[in-house]
């Protein structure tokens, strides 16, 4: 189900945007606007007529872009207002993050706030520097902001008769752009913890001790964060004072995110984040680049921990992916809109009396404790679900069924639940659906993937592998070509061919991801592919002179700045994964010049670790594994599996395991000459240190600790 067209269902008019494999541009196809997406030509005309460019940045799930669009680009007369003074562009971010960072970060410059989107910005029609920005502009002046009319008209008189000052600003605007390129860190500076301390102490100060999450509404999910937190416990667990407060507040945050709103309580998957501090109620699209890295750490912390309620919340997930989010051709879709039937959240709330009548009593009576339907509605007066009452407690609050003498136990109350979820849930699955983009894109479809392989390995659950798989397989046939990657396509039979060059997020998420699908089952062809990746990342996109990765490529088309940044947001750091791979690949493959990379790329960010290291987790997880020496086990013969099923059982994530059968074909020396000899053996190597084989599973395991 492809998301709603945005404009007037009864204009039957197209402009460019048609033609496009963008949803989301696809939505703008019949707006008046005279629409370009980001091309020589709407590049040309702008600087042919000398005309500014109004560049509008959204995406399909973005909920104030479907309102800016039915408010003022399905009117005609604002239209006709932009058609006469401006080159309109519209640009799909998720296919084209290059442009969204640039004009994001100019944004913040030139107002000195934060952005977001729909991003409104207008350029210079020769040098596409931004001269004027906002984010949703509404057609009537209200929430304190002028008509997006109004804006029109000023912005366009200001571009006529104040050129020298849109010179001299725009002059300064690329001077700032250059101080954005952080110092690399001295060959001589030694890499300490001290960042990763100081993340720590920060994480603490501003945890929230009863809801979980890190300061204050908006609450987003920030897995990373939370990875780094379990690490930072794991990495000491075996010391006099293990760090249990790590623990207690990465857990605590997985435990309420999914009790929460934020969570789909029938469906499984995690919304984009919540609007207030108790994770209840979300802004309610669904993301894939949310959910991949969110189904990876709940079933890390499954195995950290041994509760089976973060192996739940990972299986619902996947199940969520494989229900809704999966094409039939291999690839994952990008996103669920917000809205359904013009109105957000509507899918997923409900009435009280709706659920009356879908239950059998006993069902309702628990369910109502369950999530709160005793409770004042809580969204526009209807009810979200949000876990209020924990199983135990409802089971042991007296008799809750007629007839019965006592309460019903734990195991009782839970199969009327999971009987009470599945009847909502098949009469949800009957109302109108919210969009769905599905466009798949190479990096979003890397995380899922990644989160797939691990939770394969985790829930012991093939199925999930064999889901990794086919989006692995959609990838390489339609997303590479001629040794490089292409950013999106479509998944549709007869689909328009994938396109726009990819970016270092793509490159580097798909080699982690494959990474990880390694270590779930063998194949030698895919090893190949992650260094023809890692070779590709490190002969386009690395800066030779200061270490670290641009995120576009060195024949990517030329914008006004290329960006290059280490912090986490939205999605992981494309150059803290880059070091993480290097690392990891270096290590496994005994390869010095990957060592040596993910060595550049850390100290190339080394400054910007140390001013901010609770914005750069990702990058502390790759300093985690530079410091201590990545551990990889290497299990040859008949048993291979069933070793490395049992070494996977332990949480230990400075740790990678292969299973690689004796008759594997075209492998690299450094594993070619690891072999079994017809008995099942393991290699131990610590960083760039191997130890003799070991052929009894006991003393490798002892050797492991």
């Amino acid at each position: 189900m492809s998301a709603p067209t945005t404009s007037a269902a009864s204009s039957t008019a197209t402009n460019r945007l048609a033609r496009e494999t963008s949803p989301y541009l696809r939505q703008h196809a019949h707006n008046p606007v005279d629409w370009y997406p980001w091309s020589p030509e709407a590049l040309e005309r702008a600087r042919r007529e000398k005309k500014p460019i109004l560049l509008s940045i959204g995406y399909s799930a973005c909920h104030w872009c479907h309102v800016m669009a039915h408010e003022s680009f399905e009117d005609a007369d604002t239209a006709a207002l932009m058609n006469e003074q401006f080159v309109n562009v519209k640009v799909d971010r998720e296919e084209r993050p290059d442009l969204d960072r640039i004009y994001q970060v100019a944004h913040q410059m030139l107002a000195q706030r934060g952005g977001g989107w729909p991003l409104t910005m207008f350029l210079t029609a020769d040098d596409h520097r931004p001269f004027f920005g906002g984010t949703y502009f509404p057609k009537e002046p209200r929430y304190g902001m002028p008509a997006f009319k109004d804006i029109l008209q000023r912005v366009a008189t200001y571009h006529r008769e104040h050129e020298a000052e849109i010179r001299t600003q725009n002059a300064a605007l690329a001077d700032a752009f250059q101080t954005l390129y952080p110092q690399p860190a001295e060959e001589s500076q030694e890499l300490t913890d001290v960042p990763a301390d100081k993340a720590r102490m920060l994480l603490e100060d501003v945890f929230d001790g009863e809801h979980g999450g890190f300061g204050g509404a908006p609450k987003f999910p920030h897995p990373a964060t939370v990875e780094f937190l379990l690490r930072r416990w794991r990495a000491s667990a075996g010391a006099a004072k293990p760090d249990l407060h790590a623990l207690y507040m990465a857990t605590l945050t997985l435990k309420r995110m999914a009790e929460g709103g934020l969570f789909d309580q029938l469906g499984g998957g995690f919304a984009r984040y919540s609007v207030d501090l108790y994770w209840m109620i979300p802004h309610f699209e669904k993301m894939l680049y949310d959910n991949g890295p969110l189904l990876a750490l709940y079933a890390d912390a499954a195995l950290a921990t041994g509760d089976g309620f973060y192996a739940g919340i990972a299986a619902e997930t996947a199940q969520w992916v494989l229900r809704e989010m999966q094409s039939p051709a291999g690839g994952y879709y990008s996103s669920l809109d917000a809205d359904s039937e013009g109105h957000e959240g509507k899918f997923y709330v409900w009435d009280r009396r709706e659920v009356q009548d879908a239950l059998t009593h006993d069902e309702y009576r628990v369910f109502e404790r369950r999530y709160g339907l005793y409770h004042s509605a809580n969204f526009e007066g209807r009810w979200h679900l949000h876990v209020y009452d924990p199983v135990e407690k409802i089971a042991g609050s007296g008799s809750l069924i007629p007839g019965r003498r006592g309460a019903p136990d734990a195991s009782e109350v839970q199969r009327l639940l999971d009987s009470a979820r599945a009847k909502l849930l098949a009469l949800r699955e009957q109302r109108i659906r919210p969009g769905r983009d599905e466009k798949v894109l190479a990096s979003w479809n890397a995380l899922m993937i990644r989160g797939m392989a691990v939770a394969a390995r985790r829930l012991k659950r093939a199925d999930f592998a064999e889901s990794a798989d086919r989006a692995l397989a959609f990838v390489r046939e339609r997303l590479w070509r001629d040794g490089r990657l292409l950013a999106t396509g479509l998944a549709e039979p007869g689909a328009q061919p994938a396109a726009l060059p990819a970016y270092l997020d793509d490159y580097v998420y798909l080699a982690d991801a494959i990474l990880e699908l390694l270590q779930t089952r063998w194949r030698s062809e895919d090893l190949a592919w992650v260094v023809e990746l890692v070779e590709v990342v490190l002969a386009r996109f690395a800066d030779a002179g200061h270490g670290g990765f641009y995120f576009t490529a060195d024949d990517h088309e030329q914008l006004i700045h290329r960006p290059k940044s280490f912090g986490d947001d939205a999605t992981p750091s494309g150059n803290a994964v880059a070091a993480c791979v290097l690392n990891r690949l270096g290590t496994l493959l005994a390869e010095p010049r990957y060592l040596e990379a993910a060595e550049r790329t850390i100290r190339a960010g080394w400054g910007q670790l140390e001013k901010y290291p609770h914005g750069h987790a990702t990058l502390l997880i790759a300093l985690d594994d530079y410091k201590n020496a990545v551990e990889t086990v290497i299990v040859r013969g008949p048993q291979a599996a069933a070793w490395q099923e049992q070494l996977s059982a332990l949480y230990a994530p400075r740790r990678m395991i292969f299973a690689i059968a004796d008759d594997a074909a075209g492998l690299p020396p450094a594993l070619a000459s690891k072999v079994g000899g017809g008995s099942t053996v393991a290699y131990v190597c610590k960083g760039t240190t191997c130890s003799p084989p070991f052929n009894s599973l006991p003393a490798l395991v002892a050797s492991l600790g």
